[in-house]
């Protein structure tokens, strides 16, 4: 093979390359914005506690709002978003609203140890594989949605931190 030969198959290549990851990379941004995954209602899951003994099955909070947030123990914004949760947990419970955090891709241990510092009393449950990250179309920690009582999800999907005025609205919009 000659050198304008061996150097037209190589560009050829390249060029290949490229259009194989930019392919791929427009396929994520596709997947992302249109929330593949994500159904119009929540995947069933039960997963363990960790707030308590035992497993918390989703379905048994039918006919409750449900905010369904995604954290881990190592994520910065779950951190200050956390205080927070619990203050509309507080405050709405006894209006129907379960908050309930889904520790992900997390060790159980230091899931355990974010609920103490942050004195969390909402219902905790653990994932640590994030196994049921997909079915919901997290892509990040962390993640907040809103099911309404007839489990289907109402509301926004909010990636990264949800700041207060945003959980009222979707709270409010949850329980109508």
């Amino acid at each position: 093979m000659t050198a304008l030969a061996a150097s037209r198959v190589k560009l050829a290549g390249q060029v290949i390359s490229v259009a194989a990851v930019a392919a791929l990379l427009g396929l994520l941004i596709w997947k992302i914005a249109n929330k593949q995954g994500r159904t119009e209602t929540p995947r069933a899951f039960s997963l363990t506690r960790l707030d308590g003994s035992g497993k918390l099955a989703l379905s048994s909070l039918r006919g409750k709002v449900v905010v369904l947030n995604f954290w881990a123990s190592w994520c910065e914004p779950c951190k200050q978003e956390a205080p927070r949760l619990e203050r509309a947990w507080r405050q709405w419970r006894k209006k129907g609203v379960v908050v309930l955090g889904v520790d992900a891709q997390d060790f159980s241990t230091d899931a355990k140890r974010f609920i103490r510092r942050y004195k969390l009393t909402y219902p905790a449950v653990h994932d640590g594989p994030g196994s049921i990250l997909g079915a919901y179309g997290v892509t990040g920690f962390p993640e907040t949605m809103f099911i309404g009582r007839d489990g289907r999800f109402v509301g926004e999907h909010i990636a990264g931190e949800i700041d207060a005025a945003e959980l009222r609205r979707n709270i409010e919009l949850a329980l109508e």
